[in-house]
């Protein structure tokens, strides 16, 4: 069954700090305030657009700090989305938040109104890195919050970025590694991104942050992926997604940016998968992937090919075998 999300964005609803690196109104694309008709409206124009049978539709409230927003307000913009919960057009309701803005009152009434999964903004569980990125909460606050949601049944996100300042690949991992402990359904990795009329943008300039290179960032993903599949959690989204806004004519002032992020990470899942069948004695010059993964294993602009030619001398075939598990690698017998 595939999963839908119907995207309602409000940009810096309910925030009360401007965190180093976040201006929502670029990263989203949205420039006005929420409305319930324009919630309303949302909706109905994705419904129209999506499949009516075999597929989870969620109304997806992103951008802000939806438990930030005053309850009443909170009330206001869920009872829309509920309407189509309570009809059957849509399966529940998804929000993202902040770890400092839950509580037992919140919860109880986000499940009133349909709630599903609530993801949280974690970006780091590292204290001094919260602290030089201006989170205003701890690593604590994050423990108490996911303990909380677990007494409920909801579905449970959390979001981890990499290259905040102060950040080290060393702290993302063992960030990775806590939030595996949590026990999350599924997860976001956001490498960051130098975005214009932020903190960051300032401190960028001045020589005071230094963001990842794109090679340096695809490496650390590529180990937290790892991680999070080899403990069954799901990773939803790598990076944020490509928009007017985000890319380099836009909003993007520096930071490890590539419009197929994800698929660079999982390319060099492949490449080092590869690497070690040869290296182990494999003497094919034939691989069979998934067809969903050729253009992984290939590699971007076939950089894939191109190492193991380099490395190996070998002018590598990878063709595609609907028999092959998705992710995995087969040679083929000469």
């Amino acid at each position: 069954m595939k999963n839908y999300n119907i995207p309602i964005f409000v940009p810096h609803e309910g925030c009360p700090f401007n965190c180093s690196f976040c201006n929502q109104k670029k990263i989203t694309g949205a420039d006005t305030s929420i409305t319930t008709d324009k919630i309303r409206e949302i909706i109905e124009n994705h419904l129209k657009t999506l499949p009516k049978t075999a597929c989870h539709v969620e109304a997806a409230f992103f951008g802000g700090s939806f438990t930030g927003i005053p309850i009443e307000k909170q009330r206001e913009f869920l009872s829309v989305a509920y309407e189509y919960v309570k009809s059957g057009d849509i399966d529940g309701v998804r929000l993202s938040t902040r770890p400092d803005y839950i509580s037992e009152e919140i919860l109880k009434q986000l499940l009133r109104f349909g709630v599903t999964t609530i993801e949280l903004g974690v970006q780091s569980l590292d204290n001094e890195v919260l602290e030089k990125s201006m989170r205003g909460h701890t690593e604590q606050d994050v423990y108490d919050a996911v303990s909380l949601i677990h007494k409920y049944p909801f579905s449970l996100g959390l979001q981890m970025m990499t290259g905040l300042p102060g950040d080290t690949d060393e702290k993302s991992i063992a960030t990775a590694g806590k939030i595996i402990a949590l026990k999350p359904d599924c997860v976001r990795i956001y490498p960051t991104l130098v975005v214009k009329d932020t903190l960051l943008e300032i401190m960028y300039k001045n020589g005071e942050y230094v963001p990842q290179t794109l090679e340096k960032s695809v490496r650390l993903c590529k180990k937290l992926l790892i991680m999070f599949e080899k403990n069954n959690i799901s990773v939803i989204r790598m990076a944020l997604v490509t928009t007017d806004e985000i890319s380099p004519n836009g909003a993007v002032v520096a930071g490890p940016f590539h419009s197929s992020f994800r698929e660079l990470v999982e390319g060099e899942i492949f490449f080092d998968d590869i690497c070690a069948a040869l290296d182990g004695g494999e003497t094919g010059k034939t691989v069979s992937v998934n067809p969903k993964d050729i253009s992984k294993a290939i590699g971007n602009r076939k950089i894939n090919l191109k190492r193991i030619k380099e490395k190996y001398g070998i002018d590598l075939k990878i063709t595609p075998d609907e028999k092959v598990e998705k992710g995995k690698i087969k040679f083929r017998k000469e």
